[in-house]
């Protein structure tokens, strides 16, 4: 059995979700409680549902459970609870704190076109940065695991633009992990310093799981030549302006269309090919694109999730987060 899957069947998240919520497309878990074999009692293990229609799904959720709703949002009912995520933030629902046989569970309700939109374009950079880390899927019936090998690839080549001539295998999952958080105003104040590091090396086979199939083909192209440090796996990758350009080719258009000035931006037909001069400005590129993705979207979600939990619900979710970065920046 796989860490990720080891941990979570410890943290009880093997059983069916099925008993509590109406059914979904898709559930994962994900998040810190995938890093321990025996999570603390008090931590909140995350999830991730998609459904076909977020409408009729929070309509039979407001009837089986409405105390997992904020008591104005459930008055308000489903086509509230839809706008809001839609409208304010990402198109993702959270409910946080439900209390569920003995453990605390939050989870996130998307649409499936969404989901599978961001996954293969980043959009919104939101769950396709989730998706890069390891999680624990449960039901798959869009075969999006299938699908976020796409995202994978997409997640490995803007690192390699980011990362120097020769790095390591920790530096290149720790540079994967990092490219969600770029600008994610949470890591000012209310997230651990550490996060990143602790990700990744609390699940660090289930990342070369991940991303080594992907690291194989790279070295079968060309791009990347293995050596050692140590007993680390090290690379050298080529820095040219050939080798450039075919990572780039491989990011979604997204991030490409960013080298084509304004035009672009608007533009709503895709060139076959984006050109960059060099490394240098290719990653230049990836850095502005996501950092500005970022930002927008976890700025959004934030206020989506202030107004959908009230006041205490957010201040208690708030409080738990930054006593966890305050901790993290005072050892």
């Amino acid at each position: 059995m796989r860490p990720a899957e080891e941990a979570a069947r410890a943290a009880g998240l093997a059983g069916p979700l099925g008993e509590l919520l109406p059914p979904v497309d898709f559930c994962c878990a994900y998040g810190s409680t995938l890093l321990h074999a025996r999570p603390d009692s008090s931590s909140m293990v995350d999830y991730i549902l998609g459904v076909p229609d977020p409408l009729q799904w929070h309509s039979e959720n407001l009837e089986r459970n409405p105390d997992h709703y904020s008591g104005w949002m459930a008055r308000l009912g489903p086509g509230a609870i839809t706008r809001l995520a839609d409208n304010i933030g990402v198109g993702v629902y959270f409910n946080p704190f439900v209390e569920w046989r003995d453990k605390r569970i939050k989870y996130g309700v998307v649409r499936m076109k969404d989901l599978a939109m961001d996954v293969l374009t980043w959009d919104r950079f939101y769950l396709s940065g989730r998706l890069q880390k390891p999680v624990h899927v449960l039901v798959d019936n869009w075969d999006i695991r299938k699908i976020n090998t796409i995202n994978l690839k997409m997640a490995t080549s803007a690192s390699l633009l980011l990362l120097p001539a020769e790095f390591t295998e920790y530096d290149l999952y720790a540079q994967i992990c990092s490219l969600s958080y770029m600008g994610d105003l949470r890591m000012l104040f209310a997230e651990d310093k550490n996060k990143v590091k602790k990700i990744v090396e609390g699940s660090f086979p289930s990342f070369q799981s991940m991303y080594r199939p992907l690291i194989q083909e790279y070295i079968a192209e060309g791009l990347l030549k293995t050596s050692s440090y140590g007993q680390q796996k090290a690379f050298h990758q080529d820095c040219g302006a050939s080798a450039t350009n075919e990572l780039f080719s491989y990011l979604p258009w997204t991030i490409q269309r960013r080298t084509q000035g304004r035009f672009a931006s608007n533009c709503k037909e895709m060139p076959t090919r984006a050109a960059v001069s060099s490394k240098d400005v290719a990653a230049t590129c990836v850095r502005k694109a996501l950092r500005r993705r970022v930002m927008v979207s976890s700025a959004r979600q934030a206020v989506s999730g202030l107004l959908a939990s009230g006041g205490a619900v957010a201040a208690r979710y708030l409080g738990k987060k930054i006593s966890k970065a305050w901790k993290s920046r005072t050892v």
